[in-house]
């Protein structure tokens, strides 16, 4: 490929994984330039128990006799974003490495944001121990920014930054632009809430939809069946994830769920009951933070639906 950085034979290249199929990587180096590899013997059969996924970052190298591209150390993880394996069970498949960031995207109107599944979204970044931001898009649609703020409110006291952004006002695309540089960020959100044309307006020249982000890196080549990486202008990958919201919340038990909402931490261990539920025990102290108005009653309540759901998985297994 032209463009790409001098290679010694046997010298390896750090770099990170964009996406593969049938054992094919395609690999990204620190100049932009991109192979194919595949990985070598000793790895692939440890590869049997941990697999190579998206955004795994490798050392791969030229063979001697030049050619061929081999896939030959695969560095420890940061981070991961995990969802059952296939077939049932309490396995997990890992949908993608490395993330530092996720970027849950919602219309302010047209669709309506619907706060449960803004809710379920968030809760998935936590259960995974990634940081989140919360997109508030198509603000130009809301008169005044009074319905907005609304929205916005519970969750920056929950401590989420909520950005509030319009393609078609240009409105606060610099900020969001400026938090996407250099991280590896999981972009997700429903269909309709314009998440395509946020992606072209932040880089006009990527010309992508987020939906077709798949077929677009793998042009030539299988369409890959999951998380695809995106290499962004400036630096920085957004990633393109399948199935987000059936992702993280499978792994969680139900008795772990209050750590997900940031904004119960500080009633956490105060509770009469050292097993509380925080449903109907007396003494709760994170009831008593929603009937002081410290806690939102609307999170509450999607807190009290997410834990309903979680413990009928649990009776399941």
């Amino acid at each position: 490929m032209s463009g790409q950085e001098p290679v010694v034979p046997g010298v390896s290249l750090p770099g990170v994984v964009l996406g593969g199929t049938g054992g094919v990587w395609r690999v990204r180096s620190a100049d932009g330039s991109e192979r194919d590899a595949s990985l070598r013997g000793r790895l692939k059969q440890e590869s049997k128990f941990e697999k190579l996924v998206v955004g795994d970052e490798v050392d791969i190298g030229e063979d001697v006799r030049g050619g061929a591209w081999s896939i030959v150390r695969i560095h420890p993880r940061r981070t991961r974003l995990a969802r059952r394996a296939p077939g049932g069970g309490r396995g997990e498949r890992i949908v993608v490495a490395n993330v530092d960031q996720v970027i849950v995207v919602f219309s302010a109107a047209k669709p309506e944001p619907h706060v449960r599944m803004i809710d379920r979204f968030l809760v998935i970044a936590e259960g995974n121990s990634l940081a989140a931001r919360l997109v508030l898009n198509k603000v130009d649609l809301v008169e005044g920014v009074s319905g907005v703020d609304a929205l916005a409110t519970d969750y920056e006291r929950a401590g989420y930054p909520v950005h509030r952004t319009s393609v078609t006002l240009q409105v606060g695309l610099d900020d969001l632009r400026a938090v996407l540089v250099n991280r590896i960020s999981a972009l997700t959100g429903p269909s309709g809430v314009g998440k395509s044309s946020l992606i072209n307006a932040l880089y006009p020249g990527l010309n992508l939809r987020v939906g077709e982000i798949s077929e677009s890196v793998n042009k030539g080549r299988h369409t890959t069946v999951g998380a695809v990486l995106v290499p962004l202008p400036g630096g920085g990958y957004v990633v393109d994830t399948p199935g987000l919201r059936e992702v993280g919340m499978w792994g969680l038990a139900s008795t772990e769920l209050d750590q997900c909402f940031p904004e119960f931490r500080t009633a956490l261990g105060h509770c009469r009951f050292q097993d509380c539920r925080h449903l109907s025990e007396p003494g709760c102290a994170v009831q008593g933070g929603v009937a002081s108005g410290a806690i939102s009653a609307a999170r509450y309540e999607s807190f009290v639906k997410l834990r309903g759901e979680l413990a009928d998985v649990e009776r399941l297994y």
